[in-house]
Protein backbone atom coordinates (compact mmCIF):
# COMPACT_ATOMS: atom_id res chain seq x y z
CA UNK A 1 0.00 0.00 0.00
CA UNK A 2 1.39 3.36 -1.01
CA UNK A 3 0.41 6.61 0.61
CA UNK A 4 1.13 9.14 3.33
CA UNK A 5 2.10 8.08 6.82
CA UNK A 6 2.14 10.62 9.60
CA UNK A 7 4.97 10.66 12.15
CA UNK A 8 2.16 10.31 14.70
CA UNK A 9 1.81 6.68 13.59
CA UNK A 10 2.74 4.14 16.25
CA UNK A 11 4.12 0.75 15.32
CA UNK A 12 3.93 -1.75 18.16
CA UNK A 13 6.90 -3.67 16.81
CA UNK A 14 9.15 -0.59 16.57
CA UNK A 15 8.35 1.81 19.39
CA UNK A 16 9.95 5.22 19.62
CA UNK A 17 10.13 7.84 22.32
CA UNK A 18 9.13 11.36 21.29
CA UNK A 19 6.29 13.10 23.16
CA UNK A 20 3.19 11.66 21.54
CA UNK A 21 5.06 8.61 20.21
CA UNK A 22 4.72 5.60 22.47
CA UNK A 23 7.54 5.13 25.02
CA UNK A 24 8.83 1.60 25.08
CA UNK A 25 10.27 0.28 28.32
CA UNK A 26 8.12 1.65 31.09
CA UNK A 27 4.76 1.60 29.34
CA UNK A 28 3.42 -1.77 30.46
CA UNK A 29 4.18 -1.08 34.09
CA UNK A 30 2.99 2.51 33.98
CA UNK A 31 -0.48 1.94 32.53
CA UNK A 32 -2.78 0.17 34.97
CA UNK A 33 -6.52 0.41 35.24
CA UNK A 34 -6.59 3.81 36.91
CA UNK A 35 -2.89 4.39 37.13
CA UNK A 36 -0.76 7.25 36.04
CA UNK A 37 0.57 7.68 32.53
CA UNK A 38 3.33 10.04 31.50
CA UNK A 39 2.84 13.67 32.46
CA UNK A 40 2.25 16.23 29.71
CA UNK A 41 5.17 18.14 28.30
CA UNK A 42 5.09 21.76 27.24
CA UNK A 43 4.23 22.31 23.58
CA UNK A 44 6.80 24.04 21.42
CA UNK A 45 6.25 26.11 18.31
CA UNK A 46 7.25 24.14 15.19
CA UNK A 47 10.54 24.99 13.56
CA UNK A 48 11.08 24.86 9.86
CA UNK A 49 11.69 21.25 8.86
CA UNK A 50 11.27 20.01 12.44
CA UNK A 51 8.86 17.31 13.59
CA UNK A 52 6.18 18.88 15.76
CA UNK A 53 6.05 17.69 19.37
CA UNK A 54 2.31 17.01 19.05
CA UNK A 55 0.46 16.29 15.81
CA UNK A 56 -2.13 18.57 14.26
CA UNK A 57 -5.39 16.75 13.47
CA UNK A 58 -6.65 17.70 10.00
CA UNK A 59 -10.13 16.42 9.09
CA UNK A 60 -11.46 16.61 5.53
CA UNK A 61 -15.22 16.44 4.94
CA UNK A 62 -15.86 15.49 1.34
CA UNK A 63 -18.26 13.57 -0.90
CA UNK A 64 -18.03 11.52 -4.05
CA UNK A 65 -21.04 13.43 -5.41
CA UNK A 66 -19.44 16.85 -4.87
CA UNK A 67 -18.07 18.33 -8.12
CA UNK A 68 -15.30 20.32 -6.42
CA UNK A 69 -14.14 17.57 -4.10
CA UNK A 70 -11.70 15.55 -6.27
CA UNK A 71 -9.32 18.51 -6.59
CA UNK A 72 -9.71 19.32 -2.90
CA UNK A 73 -8.82 15.74 -1.96
CA UNK A 74 -5.62 16.02 -4.01
CA UNK A 75 -4.64 19.25 -2.24
CA UNK A 76 -5.49 17.71 1.11
CA UNK A 77 -3.18 14.78 0.37
CA UNK A 78 -0.34 17.22 -0.34
CA UNK A 79 -0.50 18.90 3.07
CA UNK A 80 -1.07 15.55 4.79
CA UNK A 81 2.40 14.52 3.64
CA UNK A 82 3.97 17.09 5.95
CA UNK A 83 5.44 16.23 9.35
CA UNK A 84 3.27 16.16 12.45
CA UNK A 85 -0.13 15.78 10.75
CA UNK A 86 -2.90 13.27 11.44
CA UNK A 87 -5.01 13.42 8.26
CA UNK A 88 -8.52 11.92 8.27
CA UNK A 89 -11.11 11.84 5.47
CA UNK A 90 -14.85 11.66 6.24
CA UNK A 91 -17.19 11.24 3.29
CA UNK A 92 -20.74 12.49 3.86
CA UNK A 93 -24.05 11.37 2.41
CA UNK A 94 -25.99 14.57 1.81
CA UNK A 95 -24.99 14.75 -1.88
CA UNK A 96 -26.32 11.26 -2.62
CA UNK A 97 -29.55 12.73 -4.06
CA UNK A 98 -27.58 13.84 -7.13
CA UNK A 99 -27.50 10.25 -8.38
CA UNK A 100 -24.46 8.61 -6.81
CA UNK A 101 -24.49 6.87 -3.43
CA UNK A 102 -21.22 7.60 -1.65
CA UNK A 103 -19.42 4.31 -1.03
CA UNK A 104 -17.79 5.35 2.27
CA UNK A 105 -20.32 7.74 3.79
CA UNK A 106 -22.06 7.14 7.11
CA UNK A 107 -24.67 9.35 8.82
CA UNK A 108 -22.43 9.88 11.85
CA UNK A 109 -19.78 11.53 9.68
CA UNK A 110 -22.24 14.21 8.56
CA UNK A 111 -23.25 14.57 12.22
CA UNK A 112 -19.62 15.17 13.19
CA UNK A 113 -19.45 17.93 10.59
CA UNK A 114 -22.68 19.45 11.93
CA UNK A 115 -21.18 19.42 15.43
CA UNK A 116 -18.31 21.48 14.06
CA UNK A 117 -20.76 23.83 12.35
CA UNK A 118 -22.25 24.68 15.74
CA UNK A 119 -18.94 25.04 17.57
CA UNK A 120 -17.38 27.10 14.76
CA UNK A 121 -20.58 29.16 14.42
CA UNK A 122 -20.99 28.51 10.72
CA UNK A 123 -24.31 29.03 8.94
CA UNK A 124 -24.34 25.60 7.29
CA UNK A 125 -22.25 22.61 6.30
CA UNK A 126 -20.63 22.22 2.90
CA UNK A 127 -18.00 20.21 1.06
CA UNK A 128 -15.11 20.30 0.68
CA UNK A 129 -14.26 21.50 4.17
CA UNK A 130 -11.20 20.97 6.35
CA UNK A 131 -11.36 21.34 10.14
CA UNK A 132 -7.99 21.78 11.88
CA UNK A 133 -7.65 20.61 15.48
CA UNK A 134 -11.37 21.28 15.88
CA UNK A 135 -10.54 24.99 16.22
CA UNK A 136 -10.88 26.44 12.75
CA UNK A 137 -12.01 25.54 9.26
CA UNK A 138 -10.77 26.07 5.73
CA UNK A 139 -13.42 25.85 3.04
CA UNK A 140 -12.48 24.87 -0.49
CA UNK A 141 -9.09 23.52 0.66
CA UNK A 142 -6.71 26.05 -0.87
CA UNK A 143 -3.26 24.61 -0.16
CA UNK A 144 -1.38 27.78 0.98
CA UNK A 145 -4.23 28.80 3.32
CA UNK A 146 -4.49 25.27 4.66
CA UNK A 147 -0.77 24.90 5.30
CA UNK A 148 -0.64 28.28 7.05
CA UNK A 149 -3.56 27.29 9.26
CA UNK A 150 -1.88 23.98 10.16
CA UNK A 151 1.35 25.77 11.10
CA UNK A 152 -0.52 28.28 13.24
CA UNK A 153 -2.50 25.64 15.09
CA UNK A 154 0.67 23.64 15.76
CA UNK A 155 1.95 26.54 17.85
CA UNK A 156 -1.18 26.78 20.00
CA UNK A 157 -0.76 23.58 22.02
CA UNK A 158 -0.01 24.21 25.70
CA UNK A 159 0.41 21.27 28.09
CA UNK A 160 -1.61 18.72 26.09
CA UNK A 161 -2.40 15.41 27.81
CA UNK A 162 -0.10 12.68 26.52
CA UNK A 163 -1.53 9.65 24.77
CA UNK A 164 0.15 6.25 25.14
CA UNK A 165 -0.84 2.83 23.81
CA UNK A 166 -0.29 -0.32 25.82
CA UNK A 167 1.96 -3.01 24.43
CA UNK A 168 -1.05 -5.28 23.73
CA UNK A 169 -2.64 -2.55 21.59
CA UNK A 170 -6.02 -3.10 23.27
CA UNK A 171 -5.77 -0.17 25.67
CA UNK A 172 -4.76 3.47 25.49
CA UNK A 173 -3.84 5.78 28.35
CA UNK A 174 -4.45 9.52 28.46
CA UNK A 175 -2.27 11.40 30.90
CA UNK A 176 -3.23 14.05 33.40
CA UNK A 177 -3.69 17.67 32.44
CA UNK A 178 -5.99 20.65 32.58
CA UNK A 179 -9.43 19.74 31.23
CA UNK A 180 -11.32 22.30 29.13
CA UNK A 181 -14.47 23.99 30.38
CA UNK A 182 -17.32 21.52 29.95
CA UNK A 183 -14.99 18.53 30.03
CA UNK A 184 -13.53 16.38 27.27
CA UNK A 185 -14.00 12.98 25.72
CA UNK A 186 -11.65 10.42 24.20
CA UNK A 187 -12.61 9.41 20.67
CA UNK A 188 -11.33 6.46 18.61
CA UNK A 189 -11.43 7.06 14.85
CA UNK A 190 -10.89 3.87 12.87
CA UNK A 191 -9.66 4.44 9.32
CA UNK A 192 -8.02 2.76 6.33
CA UNK A 193 -4.46 4.13 6.06
CA UNK A 194 -3.24 5.31 2.69
CA UNK A 195 -5.07 6.22 -0.51
CA UNK A 196 -8.11 4.55 -2.07
CA UNK A 197 -9.59 5.19 -5.49
CA UNK A 198 -13.25 4.99 -6.47
CA UNK A 199 -14.66 5.17 -10.01
CA UNK A 200 -17.77 7.32 -10.03
CA UNK A 201 -20.50 6.07 -12.36
CA UNK A 202 -23.22 8.69 -11.83
CA UNK A 203 -23.87 12.19 -10.56
CA UNK A 204 -21.74 15.33 -10.99
CA UNK A 205 -18.47 13.34 -11.01
CA UNK A 206 -19.63 10.68 -13.46
CA UNK A 207 -16.71 9.12 -15.34
CA UNK A 208 -14.11 10.42 -12.87
CA UNK A 209 -11.90 8.51 -10.47
CA UNK A 210 -11.86 9.98 -6.99
CA UNK A 211 -8.92 9.39 -4.69
CA UNK A 212 -9.37 9.47 -0.91
CA UNK A 213 -6.66 9.44 1.77
CA UNK A 214 -7.09 7.79 5.18
CA UNK A 215 -10.81 7.09 4.82
CA UNK A 216 -12.63 6.96 8.17
CA UNK A 217 -14.65 3.81 8.82
CA UNK A 218 -16.08 4.47 12.27
CA UNK A 219 -16.01 6.94 15.16
CA UNK A 220 -16.44 5.71 18.75
CA UNK A 221 -16.41 7.59 22.03
CA UNK A 222 -14.26 5.64 24.51
CA UNK A 223 -15.23 7.70 27.55
CA UNK A 224 -14.88 11.03 29.31
CA UNK A 225 -11.58 12.63 30.31
CA UNK A 226 -11.68 14.89 33.37
CA UNK A 227 -7.99 15.70 33.66
CA UNK A 228 -6.96 12.56 35.54
CA UNK A 229 -4.75 9.82 34.08
CA UNK A 230 -7.16 7.27 32.65
CA UNK A 231 -6.95 3.99 30.76
CA UNK A 232 -9.44 3.22 27.96
CA UNK A 233 -10.42 -0.01 26.22
CA UNK A 234 -9.68 -0.05 22.48
CA UNK A 235 -10.84 -3.59 21.72
CA UNK A 236 -14.09 -2.62 19.98
CA UNK A 237 -12.30 -0.06 17.79
CA UNK A 238 -10.02 -2.67 16.23
CA UNK A 239 -10.85 -3.78 12.69
CA UNK A 240 -8.55 -5.93 10.52
CA UNK A 241 -6.18 -3.83 8.46
CA UNK A 242 -7.38 -0.55 9.97
CA UNK A 243 -5.51 2.15 11.88
CA UNK A 244 -6.92 3.95 14.93
CA UNK A 245 -6.54 7.64 15.68
CA UNK A 246 -7.22 8.43 19.33
CA UNK A 247 -8.29 12.05 19.90
CA UNK A 248 -8.81 13.92 23.16
CA UNK A 249 -11.54 16.42 22.29
CA UNK A 250 -13.39 19.13 24.22
CA UNK A 251 -17.12 18.54 24.48
CA UNK A 252 -18.23 22.17 24.23
CA UNK A 253 -16.02 23.92 21.70
CA UNK A 254 -14.83 20.68 20.00
CA UNK A 255 -11.15 21.67 19.99
CA UNK A 256 -8.75 18.71 19.90
CA UNK A 257 -6.26 18.70 22.75
CA UNK A 258 -4.04 15.94 21.36
CA UNK A 259 -4.05 12.92 19.07
CA UNK A 260 -2.03 9.80 18.29
CA UNK A 261 -2.29 6.91 15.84
CA UNK A 262 -2.03 3.15 16.30
CA UNK A 263 -1.04 1.27 13.15
CA UNK A 264 -2.98 -1.77 11.90
CA UNK A 265 -2.13 -5.03 13.60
Amino acid sequence: MSGVRSPAVINLSAMRTKGWIIPAAALAAALVAAGSVAQPTEARAPRSGAVRPEPVVVELFTAQGCAGCPEASARFETVAAGPGVIALTYTVDYWDYLGWTDTFARPEFAQRQRDYRRSLRLRNVSTPQVVIDGRRQVAGVQTPDLQSAIDEEAARRIFPPEIEFRIDGDHVGVGSGRPPSGGAEVVAVTYTPGPQEVEIAAGDNRGRTMRHLNVVRSVRTLGDWSGQSTLYDLAEAHEPGQAIAVLVQAKDDRRILNGAVLEPR
